[in-house]
């Protein structure tokens, strides 16, 4: 979901390698310089293409940049230490003044940070986890059910049985081949009809990157109003449907039967009819 910015810490400051996209139209906070001490982009200049191209001609590869320019950035990995393999920091953690010199006395000297700007690289992912009070996927699926299943007991077995039946089941779930070819074709996967008729983990990831692009920006957002994202169900799978709808009720009353009825001397009619 994003990109990352590579820095080197010193013992004040630290260094970011230079990307020219990244720094057009950005605020210089501090003076650029080249090598030869020279003023590049005096503070609080808006960076223009004639200052990279002059940036670019000085051969710079990595900008000096001070302490406060780290205060604020999100790591993208977990830091170790190298010696007690201790986590030193998260990922997602903010850099703060703690943070830094916790990673210059564990003598972590590269790290890497998430590029986000106001345009079009917003950091909505990153927000979302951080705000996010689940710990971990169990804790997550629980949440979901109680907001679905509400005065339910939460069970492990219970919420694994829900999100099957919601997404992964093909008893309760089918995408049918033009849905998987319409899937396909609006994440980017051609026209083919490829893949099982039921929704999959990168599915939902790839839905994720679609939302996230169209949130930046980019992408076109599709209409439900347009014939070309209807479909005319023939006869066939509409009398498919009610035969399915129809079974299952059939299975709820047996199974309702089973529970309350002697089960001896029980023969199947006396399940099935009425």
């Amino acid at each position: 979901f994003f990109d990352f910015d590579n820095f080197e810490l010193k013992s004040e400051g630290g260094m970011i390698e230079f990307v020219p996209e990244r720094w057009k139209g950005e605020m210089a906070r501090f003076d650029i310089t080249g090598r030869d001490g020279n003023v590049i982009v005096e503070k609080d200049k808006r960076i223009n293409a004639k200052h990279l191209r002059d940036m670019a001609n000085a051969n710079i590869q990595r900008v000096s940049v001070p302490e406060e320019f780290l205060y604020g950035r999100v790591l993208a990995k977990n830091i170790v230490d190298p010696d007690t393999g201790e986590v030193v920091a998260h990922a997602n953690d903010e850099i703060t003044e703690s943070v830094l010199s916790a990673l210059r006395a564990a003598n972590v000297r590269d790290i890497q940070t998430l590029y986000t700007n106001d345009l079009d690289r917003g950091p909505y992912i990153s927000q979302t986890l951080r705000t996010d009070e689940t710990a971990d996927q169990m804790a997550a699926r629980v949440a979901i059910y109680r907001m679905m299943r509400p005065g339910e007991p939460p069970t492990e077995d219970a919420v694994e049985a829900l999100f099957q039946r919601l997404f992964y089941s093909e008893e309760t779930y089918d995408l049918s081949r033009v849905g998987r070819m319409k899937v396909n074709s609006r994440l980017g996967r051609g026209e083919d009809i490829t893949g099982p008729m039921t929704l999959t983990n990168e599915d939902i990831l790839e839905t994720i990157k679609v939302l996230v692009e169209l949130r930046n920006g980019r992408g076109q957002i599709d209409d439900i109003d347009h014939l070309g994202n209807r479909r005319v169900r023939c006869v066939g799978e509409l009398a498919e449907n009610q035969f399915r709808a129809g079974l299952v009720r059939v299975e709820r009353a047996v199974k309702e039967r089973l529970g309350q009825a002697e089960t001896e001397n029980l023969m199947p009619h006396d399940l099935i009819n009425s």
